[in-house]
């Protein structure tokens, strides 16, 4: 018997706010870790490039876990996969604050335990995410993407204040971690089921498909570019705006860390009021227009010679590519049967930028500084204009397509 409408709404009431909880605590467990960069790369003496290498392991560890995070979600499901991701996230920073006392060894090991818990955890609220919204019948999924970034400026201003208050970096990662282990497996028992029963007269169930099928389909593969690009200049700014401040303008590590939590914040704005664009004007115009805006703000950031700039620049930097993301895993769902298949493959691609974004900007930053390099961002921006056709919506029939 199909439930009733109330009880239907009451459901997809509680896996809006499971998913609201989700995005938030990975965000804030990712920005508390991205806080204490300069700290970590200070007290263990590394260059630009070390520290490139260093920040590699977590997407080492994101690389590995997300082709195989689609198999996981359509085995036991996206509510137990991320109170799974959510505990191995939590031990990962007890591992790094720990290990940050001991040298660079340790904290590659935690980084590259978080780097995997985090990849599997992003697939699976991904799919929750694009459940939910098709229930509620409009574009949600930038805000939650927003609810990401709310988490990661949170993370980011708690972090600031711990370093003007000289709290190590020990005590606020295990903090951190216990935290996220024990509160995040709790906070998404409301999830609602990835996929429904087919009720009396629709027909039969979609056939299902090999996961490995969704690597064939060039529209998937396309919009796994699409990600890729805006998940560069995110990871970029997410890893070396601090840094690039701080070497580049000579500010001190609490302005420096102020800068990245601004980005954060345009990001944060950009997601929560992007889905009435995306709803008048459609995707691809909307993701286009953004992304010219990032590269604007990025260049200003680079090349405005005072730190003030350097925030406006972070400001619209952060507002510009804010959308990128979330419209590509929404993209990536569009057809319900092949949501988890689709996602895994399109965050997979997307997660290279990750794998080869830290080095690229450290070894760059070697010959050109740090701030300078940054502007490798605008290439990938510019290639994200080109192909953003492949984000058009699809229709939500149970067909697969290229």
């Amino acid at each position: 018997m199909p439930p009733s409408p109330t009880s239907a709404r009451a459901s997809t009431a509680a896996g809006v706010r499971a998913t609201y909880a989700a995005f938030i605590a990975t965000g804030f467990a990712f920005a508390s870790w991205a806080s204490e960069i300069p700290q970590v790369r200070d007290r263990l003496g590394l260059s630009s490039a070390e520290l490139g290498l260093v920040l590699l392991s977590i997407a080492a560890g994101s690389v590995i876990s997300l082709p195989l995070a689609g198999p996981l979600v359509a085995r036991i499901g996206s509510r137990r996969t991320v109170q799974i991701m959510s505990a191995v996230d939590g031990v990962a920073l007890v591992v790094v604050g720990l290990g940050y006392l001991g040298g660079v060894v340790p904290v590659v090991v935690g980084l590259f335990l978080f780097g995997f818990g985090q990849g599997a955890w992003d697939v699976a609220m991904n799919v929750q995410g694009a459940v939910v919204e098709r229930r509620v019948g409009r574009a949600i999924m930038p805000r939650f993407h927003a609810g990401f970034s709310i988490g990661t400026v949170a993370g980011a201003l708690s972090g600031a204040a711990l370093v003007g208050l000289g709290v190590g970096v020990t005590v606020h990662l295990v903090v951190v971690g216990v935290v996220v282990a024990a509160v995040a497996p709790f906070a998404v028992r409301g999830f609602v089921p990835d996929t429904e029963e087919p009720a009396p007269g629709d027909g039969p169930a979609p056939e299902r498909r090999s996961a490995l099928a969704a690597w064939r389909e060039p529209r998937t593969l396309l919009v796994g570019l699409f990600v890729l690009a805006f998940a560069f200049a995110e990871g970029t700014g997410n890893d070396w705006s601090s840094v690039a401040l701080i070497d580049g303008y000579g500010t001190s590590r609490v302005v420096g860390i102020l800068g990245f939590a601004t980005f954060l914040a345009a990001m944060t704005a950009g997601r929560w009021f992007g889905p009435g664009l995306l709803d008048r004007y459609g995707r691809v115009a909307v993701c286009r227009t953004m992304a010219a805006t990032s590269v604007a703000g990025l260049l200003l950031f680079v090349f405005g010679g005072h730190p003030a700039l350097a925030f406006a620049g972070a400001v619209l930097w952060g507002a510009g590519l804010s959308l990128g993301f979330p419209v590509g895993m929404s993209a990536g769902a569009d057809q319900p049967a092949y949501a988890a298949s689709r996602v895994s493959v399109i965050a997979s691609v997307g997660y290279l930028a990750f794998l080869g974004g830290p080095p690229l900007i450290g070894f760059l930053g070697e010959h050109v500084g740090v701030l300078h390099a940054l502007t490798a961002v605008a290439v990938l921006l510019a290639m994200a204009v080109a192909i953003a056709g492949a984000v058009r919506p699809l229709e939500t029939d149970d067909r697969p397509r290229s």
